[in-house]
């Protein structure tokens, strides 16, 4: 693994407070940059796209020329692992990700137990060519779904509002339900390992849809499988840097926080400022969590908001972020007025 002792990023996740708190966005290299929009054009289909490195890595590093994150992360999709497992999944314009539904037990039956990691060669690619191209002080992230998160859309075969075919199966057949968490998590730490070989300097695991859960799922479906990636990768990796982000965990974000064993947790914007300092960021780094419709706002608005978020969370091991990805519409102007606001 490369050498990070200065990269502010992952100095914030080993310990350090930063006196200026390093920053990137979920969905930096994405829609809303006219640059990657012609690369896309280019690519064809969107998973032509995760699977070219040369353009995968040019993705990747276009936020990064343009506006100097302190972090890049590598340009995937976390439905990548049911594709390596041989499943059927397409992105339709407009309407997203379109997968072959798990939706009862004989049809879990089918399920590969391990992926074939050939097809993800292109993606460990391309995190060669960024860790190449990056300047040493930038890090770099590799990332996967979190288990729950990638199962919901496995089992519905696209995304729903509330997941509910997965949740329903979940309770109807927990068994085969936690074929494919099983599945999911064996396979997720081989890939976070193989991105750590390739050349990331830290992982993020996305529990997008952590939120919907009652505690007693929470705990099952997204807590335990989160710790037994982590122990998974740190038992050939010990000291490989962590952040969780289970989306809308609230209120239980203590509990997965001292579960998982993450460096940090990625917060959304719903967090309450003070419960967060005194429960979870005085044990981990905290990563978030403007508001990505502020940033689509801009002018005082953005200010004040900018302003709070350093104001409740900066005194303490921060990285800034949004509390979700950013959104295609997003000014350009505007990620620079936050970024000018954030570096003062």
């Amino acid at each position: 693994m490369p050498q990070s002792a200065t990269k502010p990023f992952i100095d914030v996740l080993s310990g350090q407070r930063q006196a200026i708190p390093p920053m990137w966005m979920m969905r930096q290299a994405g829609r809303y940059l006219p640059e990657y929009r012609e690369v896309r054009a280019k690519a064809g289909g969107f998973l032509d796209l995760c699977f070219n490195p040369e353009l995968a890595a040019e993705v990747t590093l276009q936020p990064i020329r343009r506006f100097g994150f302190d972090a890049a992360i590598i340009f995937s999709d976390i439905l990548v692992i049911p594709y390596a497992l041989g499943r059927s999944v397409r992105f339709e314009v407009g309407e997203g990700p379109r997968l072959e539904p798990l939706d009862d037990p004989a049809k879990v039956g089918t399920l590969a137990a391990r992926a074939d990691f050939g097809k993800l060669a292109p993606a460990f690619e391309a995190l060669k060519i960024v860790r190449g191209a990056l300047d040493p002080k930038t890090a770099l992230i590799g990332f996967c779904g979190a288990p729950w998160t990638v199962a919901t859309y496995m089992v519905a075969g696209q995304g729903t509002p509330d997941q509910a075919p997965a949740r329903m199966m979940a309770y109807r057949h927990p068994d085969a339900f936690a074929k494919i968490i099983d599945v999911l998590v064996d396979n997720s730490i081989e890939y976070l390992l193989a991105q750590l070989a390739a050349g990331a300097d830290a992982l993020q695991i996305f529990d997008t849809w952590a939120g919907v859960l009652p505690p007693a799922e929470f705990a099952r479906w997204s807590v335990e499988p989160t710790r037994r990636i982590v122990e998974g990768v740190r038992a050939k990796v010990p000291d490989a840097k962590i952040i969780g982000f289970p989306r809308g965990a609230g209120a239980q974000l203590p509990g997965y926080v001292e579960a998982t064993g993450v460096n940090g947790v990625s917060i959304d914007w719903t967090a309450e400022p003070a419960f967060i300092r005194e429960r979870v960021q005085s044990r981990v780094a905290v990563q978030g969590n403007l508001d990505p419709l502020v940033l689509i706002t801009g002018g005082a608005a953005l200010d004040r908001a900018i302003d709070n978020v350093l104001a409740n969370f900066a005194a303490g091991r921060f990285i800034f972020n949004l509390g979700h990805g950013i959104q295609p519409e997003t000014p350009i102007a505007h990620v620079e007025q936050m970024l000018k606001r954030v570096r003062g």
